[in-house]
């Protein structure tokens, strides 16, 4: 064949071949996995049915249903570091990993006899388990979810004998390190899990029954609430040797505590600029720090005991969820102003809630309304509703590349 015919020849087939592929990806066959990004999903967990809803944030839309998590009654959720695999912790003690291209679960341990959640280490080899019972951290290869360090929370109480502490406020910092709080001793240790051998730093004396814990986003400190006495306790990550101080002290001193109906969290940023925001335990109100000295420089008066603080990614707003009985609505807060703008009611049982990376919408979920909303959060114009079983919390891909979260 002449050489001009033949090259039309080929040329037509490769184009052929390309059409056929570009249907395909338009339109996979039955049983045929979209191809696809993981960076506009993520897990919504259902709590009634052990199960997690694989989600779309582009499109507002369930993927699919997974089920197979165990006791989700309380869950928490990290992402790997390529954002493939969703890391699922259950209060069974449960550790599952879900392939977020194949929404199929492929790896599962039942680890402890009751866990608090985890983190990712900043490199993405290890993932840390915060466990109640017993009371430790065990630390696993994400790879092959291999236990590689098992460090029960043994401490000395005041009468020379030895306990286990239920751990809390397990967060990921930078160098590889976990930070994380141990609530009867009153201590903060940061574990380092790299090394031929693991790196321990206790810090005692902390303060009374720290309850959870966050870290700013630049991973250099570290907050955990104290439950038995007012105020918190920071430890400096650049400067460790300094200890934990006491910050916000006697916050609501000459004040009567209202009966506490669930423990507010600390876990996610609410920071904006050099203020950080943070739930009054048993008041009504949203505290505000100045992050230059970490003293309290306001009071945001909120309509019930707040939950979750969350702040918008460009943080202009910060959202409020609240404890029973006044769990219905969620609260804006201006961080200019100091001041609600907003009060919305997108169902009953609502805790949980979940900002988009850039922060255009933010999804709730309403747990006994079976149902979880996204609302636009500029205008709060409401934009889907999307059915869940007993939705709670809700996690996006981003958080794969960002500290503590």
């Amino acid at each position: 064949m002449p050489l001009l015919p033949l090259l039309k020849s080929l040329l037509a087939g490769v184009a052929l071949a390309l059409l056929v592929a570009g249907q395909s990806l338009a339109e996979p066959a039955a049983g045929e996995i979209e191809l696809r990004g993981t960076g506009d999903l993520g897990v919504v967990i259902e709590r009634a049915t052990g199960s997690v809803a694989l989600v779309d944030t582009t499109r507002k839309a369930v993927l699919r249903h997974v089920e197979g998590f165990g006791d989700l009654s309380h869950a928490s959720v990290k992402f790997s570091r390529d954002a493939r695999h969703a890391f699922v912790f259950g209060r069974d003690g449960g550790l599952t990993r879900l392939d977020l291209l194949t929404g199929e679960v492929d790896g599962r341990i039942v680890q402890s006899g009751n866990s608090i959640g985890g983190a990712i280490s900043q490199d993405g080899r290890f993932v840390a388990v915060a466990n109640y019972e017993p009371g430790g951290v065990k630390v696993f290869d994400t790879a092959t979810l291999e236990l590689m360090v098992d460090l029960p929370a043994t401490y000395e109480k005041p009468d020379g004998t030895s306990d286990r502490a239920k751990v809390v406020g397990l967060v990921d910092a930078p160098g590889n390190r976990f930070v994380f709080s141990l609530f009867e001793a009153g201590e903060i240790w940061v574990l380092d899990p790299s090394g031929d051998e693991p790196v321990l730093e206790k810090h005692r004396d902390v303060g009374s029954l720290p309850y959870d814990a966050l870290i700013t986003p630049n991973g250099r400190y570290y907050i955990a609430g104290l439950f038995g006495e007012d105020g918190m306790a920071l430890l400096d990550l650049w400067h460790p040797e300094a200890g934990a101080q006491r910050i916000l002290p006697d916050y609501d001193r000459g004040e009567e505590r209202l009966p506490v109906y669930k423990m507010p969290h600390l876990e996610g940023w609410a920071m904006a600029g050099d203020r950080a925001y943070f739930p009054a335990v048993g008041r009504h109100e949203v505290l505000v720090a100045d992050t230059r000295d970490w003293t309290l420089s306001d009071r945001i008066e909120v309509q019930g005991q707040p939950i979750f603080v969350m702040s918008r990614p460009d943080e202009q707003q910060v959202w409020v969820t609240f404890a029973h009985p006044h769990n219905d609505v969620v609260q804006v807060i201006d961080t200019r102003r100091h001041e609600v703008i907003e009060t919305l009611s997108p169902g009953e049982s609502i805790l949980h809630t979940e900002f988009t990376p850039r922060g255009e919408h933010i999804w709730i979920s309403a747990r006994d309304s079976g149902h979880v909303k996204v609302y636009d959060t500029r205008t709060f114009e409401e934009l889907a509703t999307l059915p869940a079983e007993s939705p709670s919390g809700i996690f996006f891909t981003h958080r794969a590349h960002r500290i503590g979260l």
